[in-house]
């Protein structure tokens, strides 16, 4: 499966990458929003991984921008997060498309169960 990761912490970005590609998956890692935002527009990945919160260009502005091009069902997005998301925040970003929403810390077999391998 090929799989994009969003997220601006690296820790996290290289610790998934490590699981995956041990799980048999093609990672590709993206540290900043827009540049994310890039890869999605150009590539085709089977999931995308992809953090609310981060700096200047945020999950919830990827999630927009693939809405308005009309992109947002060319790959599972899952969205992971450590601040607190109220229930209706999620519904209705499951509303524009999003296929779900985990709690950081991530757990493997969460992780493993969203993305479907």
């Amino acid at each position: 499966m090929k799989i994009l990761l969003i997220d601006d912490n690296q820790d996290i970005t290289n610790m998934m990458h490590k699981y995956l590609t041990l799980k048999g998956h093609e990672c590709t890692i993206s540290n900043d929003g827009r540049n994310g935002l890039t890869l999605v527009e150009k590539q085709r990945f089977d999931v995308v991984l992809l953090d609310l919160a981060m700096p200047e260009f945020t999950g919830i502005d990827i999630v927009n921008s693939l809405c308005k091009s009309g992109r947002i069902n060319d790959q599972k997005i899952v969205l992971f997060t450590a601040s607190s998301v109220k229930d209706e925040e999620i519904r209705s970003l499951v509303e524009k498309g999003v296929h779900s929403c985990l709690k950081k810390p991530v757990q493997l077999e969460a992780l493993l169960k969203a993305i479907g391998g």
